[in-house]
């Protein structure tokens, strides 16, 4: 009888720990969720560069006390589309193509960037952000990097191959 007491109590703590370790699994997953919704749109400027609260890094074993303001806890579809209510806005390497299209000398990334912020006023993207996207286009071989001296400027790169 003391044994089946004993037993009993060591299994009630025992899902007590199961119960607090599911919380945790459930909190890791919706910040995975956010994590993955970030990486979908992997050229996006990052919310703090915007100016918006920084609230997606959480310590290693840090408890996730809420998933971020404006993003949902449900799963994604396995057909990649977009949650319900949530705006679509274009990424930042699609703005920053779009206005060096309408160049055919180099131009720096402050300058594009000096641009990108007057025709998009919701968009403020740090120089670094703007560089580091300028760079991956580069990799792409969507645009073309020029350096002078220390400077550093960008081309488009037209669909026949030819720098613009």
């Amino acid at each position: 009888m003391e044994q089946a007491a004993s037993d009993l109590e060591e299994n009630r703590r025992q899902q007590q720990d199961l119960t607090a370790r599911l919380d945790t699994l459930r909190q890791e997953e919706r910040l995975l969720l956010n994590i993955l919704s970030l990486t979908e749109d992997s050229a996006m400027v990052p919310e703090q560069a915007q100016g918006e609260e920084a609230s997606s890094h959480v310590p290693s074993g840090s408890p996730v006390t809420a998933p971020r303001p404006g993003r949902s806890g449900t799963k994604r579809s396995g057909s990649g589309a977009r949650r319900p209510g949530k705006q679509h806005r274009p990424l930042l390497k699609d703005l920053l193509l779009d206005v060096l299209k309408g160049y055919d000398e180099p131009r720096h990334a402050a300058e594009l960037r000096d641009e990108l912020m007057s025709k998009h006023p919701d968009r403020i993207p740090t120089p670094q952000v703007v560089r580091n996207t300028l760079e991956s286009l580069v990799a792409k071989g969507l645009i073309e990097r020029h350096k002078q001296g220390r400077s550093v400027m960008y081309t488009i790169v037209t669909p026949g191959g030819d720098v613009h």
